[in-house]
């Protein structure tokens, strides 16, 4: 598509949206900032030009925001709307410095707790104020007040003006919901375009007497210049830097939301503080209020199909265009529908969203504390109290250990301290250890990555005392050696965690095999060490786990084979993968009609074939598991990848090519559900290759993963894990295995078409081992797929077998394992 052809047919729409939505929200805002409506327009026109042309978020719409009414209409009172003005273009400047000292990342470290705090706290304080407009009455000048005199002017007589803004409020709170209920697609259509048309329409309908919108006639004319403030310099730095860094703020947050609602160019956040900051500067001088992006006209840029940034910069120009040739239309709307418009903005601010998610994250005291203090005392007090209580929660966090007291026996306790054991937490600590019966044997287990001085010094003189009474203590440090460097006289490092390997998730495997081999239980001794050992690392994951429950992205398909370990091979944890695992990775056909063989080369005949004639009795579903695992995992978990994995030394694959699993047993019936026809029944490794594929298409026999498939919200990808080397290969149906190359990644789909998709189109897609010249070149070959040899070509790098050993160097120290598995189904 030429850029003309996607200036036309995608920014030029979605510039008209956007211009719809902006008149209002900006004529709204400048009322309830008690600066002139003309303010508002001059901020929306500047936003869309200058930051729209400058700034770097192509896709983020700048304009006057509601996050800032209440900074605005406390500067205004105090210096003026020339004053304030003056004080906007400084404010410009200062983010002009800060993005060009490339201080973009650094705006976001302030607590998103905080932020949305402070939003929610700027949503009630308009709400609050702009009820009493759209009653007919005048708002008051703290939020307290407007919320003490809210029912005396609630009681009161109203008139039209509160009949209109009633409706208005309807309007927009039903306008979204009548698109469900229609089955109409309404959002190109803003709602507060059309509560502010329809309520403007039947005010004039009816001969409506209330107040209206009143613009200068000339708005050239019209503009206020900006004059310094008479005022001491400390309180003119105060609100210069206060606009600043919460419209910084505001900017980049807004444009960092942005960049997850679209696949285009990402932001660039220096540049975006630079436009913005110039922005505010031509805004201030103009007479306009302070821009900032906003996250309203941003996200409906984005879904009414915007590219580019030209459409933030035609919306600014149509906003001129109107205000210059037709703001007698302007004129004709009430304030007291602006002032409905201005409720629904700020109490959708207050996110319950945002509120469940830091309840669960456990950051609602931040959130609160930050709310309450702007609403009641100001906005700058509240981020200030907000920041404290962030930061204090941060240290309760961060030096919170957790102590636990198990009695063994008759006189015989283990106590077990993990986390991070600090001075803060000396008290504590006295009051858990003196409640220990004296004269006990008290086993000490200390799993810390942090012990300081203060600590150090409670857990000794507590020792030394309980010894002194007749009691034993034994410390024993678990994953570090804190308490030993102490006693030497050497703490003072840094803060260490420990890791998996070193807790001893991945096991002794040695130990389990030794103590199998002495008969010994070595599961009741894992469980001990696991316990012991593990579980203090691993709780605080698997109480979020039990707390929240499963959210896997991936469904894992893969062999029962005891070598096989998925979270071992995959680097991943609890929680990431859904597993399901049988003898010989087989997802059994939902419908044996629709699931043919998937030929990867000319079949062979004979007996090594386990074809779909062979499934034909055990059509009646002797094990629907599989599939009440595939239709759970995509309908309910909702995952995003079913994965086939299978392995190189596969007993059950061994068992389908020598035919050794007779029909009628339980095994034999289980492995002729595979379905699967071989290319090369002489190629071991082929074959579990070609077991792979035709599981893959087993899969799309179902109808859930069909019809998942088909929206783009699942991927199925094929691997083959090498267990001598230890390697995963991705395996492809056309071009056989390949190597995964991308570190931690599991990439590539069971065919070329999942693979050219939309939701499979990332950077990961178009580097070298997913080149679609390659695999174009490849698949067009009808040669190559069926060719046995290709297994070690260049296009198939996997490791070429030896001649002198047919089954390969991969197999022969997986053989003596396999063959009991081979013997028994004989």
């Amino acid at each position: 598509m030429s850029d003309l052809t996607q200036l036309l047919r995608r920014d030029l729409p979605a510039s008209i949206v956007v211009f719809l939505i902006a008149i209002p929200l900006s004529l709204g805002i400048a009322a309830a900032s008690g600066a002139p409506l003309l303010a508002g327009l001059v901020a929306a026109v500047v936003g869309g030009i200058v930051a729209g042309a400058l700034g770097g978020a192509p896709l983020q719409v700048s304009g006057p925001a509601a996050g800032l009414t209440v900074i605005v209409a406390g500067t205004v009172a105090n210096f003026g709307f020339a004053g304030t003005a003056a004080i906007v273009a400084v404010a410009g400047l200062i983010q002009i410095i800060l993005g060009a000292s490339r201080m973009g990342r650094a705006a976001l470290a302030l607590s998103p707790a905080v932020v949305h705090g402070m939003l929610a706290g700027i949503g009630l304080v308009i709400a609050l104020s702009q009820i009493h407009v759209m009653l007919g009455g005048a708002p008051q000048s703290s939020a307290w007040q407007n919320l003490r005199e809210l029912p005396v002017q609630i009681a009161e007589h109203h008139g039209v003006a509160a009949m209109l803004g009633v409706f208005t409020v309807a309007i927009l709170v039903l306008w979204p919901k009548l698109e469900k209920l229609l089955h109409v697609k309404l959002s190109l259509l803003p709602a507060a375009l059309v509560a502010v048309v329809s309520m403007t329409a039947l005010a004039a309908a009816i001969g409506a007497d209330v107040e209206r919108v009143n613009l200068p006639d000339e708005p050239l004319a019209g503009l206020i210049r900006p004059a310094w403030p008479d005022a001491p310099l400390r309180e003119i730095l105060v609100a210069v830097v206060t606009i600043a860094l919460v419209a910084s703020v505001e900017s980049l947050l807004s444009a960092v939301a942005v960049d997850r609602m679209h696949n285009g160019p990402r932001a660039n956040l220096n540049r975006e503080l630079v436009g913005q900051g110039a922005a505010n500067t031509v805004s201030g001088l103009l007479g306009g209020l302070p821009v900032t992006g906003v996250i309203v006209r941003s996200s409906t840029n984005v879904a009414a199909g915007a590219r580019t940034r030209a459409s933030a910069i035609m919306h600014g120009v149509w906003i001129a265009a109107f205000v210059l040739f037709f703001a007698g239309l302007l004129e004709t709307i009430p304030m007291a529908v602006l002032a409905a418009v201005l409720i629904v903005v700020g109490l959708r601010l207050v996110s319950l969203a945002q509120i469940r998610t830091y309840a669960r994250h456990r950051e609602l005291p931040t959130y609160l504390v930050t709310l309450l203090g702007v609403v009641l005392i100001d906005l700058l007090t509240g981020v200030a109290l907000g920041m404290i209580t962030a930061a204090v929660m941060i240290l309760w966090r961060l030096t919170r250990c957790e102590i636990r007291k198990v009695q063994q026996g008759p006189g015989q306790w283990q106590v077990t301290i993990s986390g991070t054991l600090s001075f803060v937490e000396s008290a504590r600590l006295i009051r858990e250890l003196g409640a220990l019966p004296p004269g006990a044997e008290v086993d000490l287990e200390l799993h810390l990555d942090y012990l300081d001085h203060g600590a150090f010094e409670t857990v000794r003189d507590w020792r030394e005392g309980y010894e002194r009474a007749g009691g034993r203590v034994r410390i024993r440090e678990v994953h570090d050696s804190w308490f030993h460097q102490g006693t030497s006289g050497r703490l003072g490092g840094g803060k260490r965690t420990p890791g998996l390997t070193r807790a001893g998730v991945v096991g002794s495997w040695s130990r389990w095999q030794g103590m199998d081999h002495q008969r010994r239980d070595a599961m009741a001794a894992g469980i001990a060490e696991f316990e012991r050992a593990v579980a203090p690392v691993v709780r605080p994951h698997l109480a979020d786990l039990a707390r929240d429950g499963q959210r896997p992205e991936q469904l894992f398909i893969t062999c029962a084979d005891s070598r096989l370990v998925p979270n071992l091979i995959t680097a991943s944890g609890p929680g990431d993968l859904f597993c399901v695992r049988n003898v010989g990775n087989i997802v059994p056909p939902h419908d044996p009609d629709a699931a043919g063989p998937a030929q990867t080369g000319p079949a062979q005949a004979g007996p090594a074939q386990a074809g779909p004639a062979q499934a034909g009795p055990a059509q009646a579903g002797p094990d629907s598991s599989v599939g009440a695992a595939i239709e759970y995992a995509v309908d309910v978990l909702g995952v995003t990848t079913i994965t086939v994995c299978g392995h190189s030394g596969c007993g059950a694959v061994r068992a389908i090519m020598g035919n050794a699993a007779e029909r009628g047993s339980a095994l034999g019936d289980w492995l002729a559900l595979s379905g699967v026809r071989f290319s090369d029944s002489s190629d071991e490794q082929r074959c579990c290759t070609d077991n792979v594929v035709q599981q893959l298409a087993n899969l799309r026999t179902y109808p859930t993963v069909r019809a998942a498939e088909a929206a783009g919200r699942l991927r199925l990808t094929g691997m083959y894990f090498d267990l001598a080397e230890a390697r995963m290969y991705e395996v492809d149906p056309d071009l056989g295995a390949r190597p995964v190359t991308a570190p931690g990644a599991m990439p590539g789909t069971a065919n070329s078409d999942t693979a050219n998709s939309d939701t499979a189109n990332s950077e990961t897609a178009n580097s070298e081992t997913a080149n679609s010249e390659t695999a174009n070149s490849e698949s067009a070959n009808p040669e190559s797929a069926g060719r046995p040899e290709s297994a070690g070509s260049p296009d198939n790098p996997v490791k070429p077998r030896n001649p002198d050993d047919p089954q390969g160097p991969a197999s022969r120290g997986n053989r003596e394992d396999d063959d009991r598995l081979t013997g028994a189904a004989a």
